[in-house]
């Protein structure tokens, strides 16, 4: 079959990031471009911007507000604390996230790219089906053919089967619960659960977080896990190790959840942030043959193309690297292999090594490259160079935060195969960094380097002393 005997040259299933970009990157490539995304109460964009990394980050503004409040009197500022309104907070969230939905679905229409507010199912190697509304409101269908189809619909949060399951909120309803929790209930040790804890913690609830887990952040290098819960316990947040939720009920005090062990927790609210899972329930992978992992993740090769030749898939999805930006680094490599790269440009590849990534818990997280366990494991022998210290605000503000940088260093090349820190504004100081590091910065790169002064980015170029072990 040539491309024209196809409705589209590719079809995307999903309006998250990677399908956005896919889609219209393709679309300005030349190629004839469908996109399908329920909009209903969310709008394009996908659960970054809708339900995830945008409003979080809004809401992590917020409560450093409160937190910078009461650091200000060590500076001289006098006067009442003003109080958080949560219903404002969520109105002015609500209107951001709907403008950036427009600017999504205008560069979408602006690219060529048809977008349907419908629910696709693949019904073959080149086949979708959509579920529609039509005008009246009755079910609609309609069906298409596309040469390629990309898969984009993300990821779901997903909460294990216990008694009073249905009396658990997820991250998806955390932003528009009402009213605001004063007693909140976080289970969970990732970065989404230890992020809320903080966030709710900051804006005002009595927070206590529950991990089944011997330590938060899994993952990440020991040293900056143990600090940053060491730094969140002193804020406030009362983090229990080793515990989980055995049952909730609903009473006329609040919820009751029932720990292991026979510990009681009073909430208002309990956020379970426990995992995602790939969202594909309803695709029609099996029916088509497309081959999925032990939690439904959709499989595929180096070029993101699963074992139906014509069927792609990137993002979430594919239960990877679960960021953003890599989701948007695999759609722009599935374009340049199926319609050229922009010319004059090679065609791009994806590597997973040294990507940044910022956990915005207070005090935030910024990491770059190999924890010292994982970078042990890789390379046998390493250097490690760590800072801890009152950052300079904090000399009069009053607050006991301190800040946590640390480097890990291949000893026989010299480079610097790992960078964390905890800190205030730890992620756009890492980002920067990444750059050197994705480069091969060596140590040697980093000593001769001249800091900026007075900043806590300083410390990365000036650490000389090795840690003893």
């Amino acid at each position: 079959m040539t491309t024209s005997t196809f409705d589209f040259d590719l079809f995307v299933i999903g309006g998250g990031s990677g399908g956005v970009r896919a889609a219209r990157m393709a679309a300005q490539r030349g190629a004839r471009v469908a996109l399908a995304e329920v909009l209903g109460t969310d709008g394009l964009g996908g659960t970054c911007v809708n339900v995830g990394c945008i409003p979080k980050k809004l809401y992590s503004f917020a409560a450093h507000y409160g937190e910078s409040f009461e650091e200000s009197h060590g500076f001289g500022w006098e006067g009442v604390k003003p109080s958080l309104n949560w219903s404002t907070l969520k109105a002015n969230r609500a209107k951001e996230i709907s403008r950036l939905n427009g600017i999504y679905g205008n560069l979408l229409t602006g690219s060529g790219v048809t977008v349907f507010d419908a629910f696709a199912r693949i019904t073959g190697p080149h086949g979708i089906a959509l579920a529609t509304l039509n005008a009246d409101g009755s079910p609609g269908h309609q069906e298409f053919t596309a040469k390629h189809i990309l898969i984009a619909t993300g990821g779901t949060p997903h909460v294990p089967h216990f008694v009073g399951r249905e009396h658990a909120i997820t991250s998806d309803d955390i932003f528009d619960l009402e009213p605001f929790p004063q007693r909140l209930l976080v289970v969970g040790g990732g970065y989404i659960a230890s992020e809320f804890a903080s966030i709710f913690n900051g804006l005002g609830s009595k927070v206590t977080q529950l991990y089944r887990g011997e330590q938060i952040l899994r993952g990440f290098d020991d040293e900056i896990r143990h600090f940053v819960a060491g730094e969140m316990r002193k804020a406030g947040v009362d983090l229990r190790l080793n515990a989980d939720v055995v049952d909730i009920r609903k009473t006329a005090e609040g919820l009751r959840v029932e720990c292991e062990g026979g510990g009681v927790v009073m909430a208002d609210a309990v956020l379970y942030a426990t995992g995602r899972v790939p969202n594909v329930q309803d695709l029609g992978l099996d029916a088509v043959g497309v081959a999925q992992g032990a939690q439904g993740e959709v499989i595929v090769d180096a070029h993101y193309r699963t074992n139906v030749p014509s069927v792609f898939a990137v993002g979430d999805v594919t239960n990877r690297v679960q960021l953003t930006p890599v989701a948007l680094g695999e759609a722009m490599v599935v374009v340049d292999q199926l319609f050229g790269p922009v010319a004059g440009k090679a065609t791009r590849s994806m590597t997973y090594e040294f990507i940044p990534t910022a956990v915005f818990t207070h005090p935030s997280i910024g990491t770059v490259g190999y924890s010292e366990q994982a970078a042990r494991e890789k390379f046998g022998d390493v250097t490690i160079f760590r800072s801890e210290f009152k950052a300079l605000k904090h000399t009069l503000s009053g607050s006991t935060e301190r800040t946590l940088m640390k480097l890990v260093v291949d000893t026989a090349s010299d480079r610097v195969v790992g960078l964390h820190m905890v800190g205030a504004e730890a992620g756009e100081i890492v980002q920067g960094f990444a750059v050197a590091m994705k480069a091969g910065a060596t140590k040697a790169v980093f000593d001769s380097t001249i800091g900026i002064h007075p900043t806590a980015a300083e410390e990365f170029v000036t650490m000389r002393d090795a840690v003893k072990t």
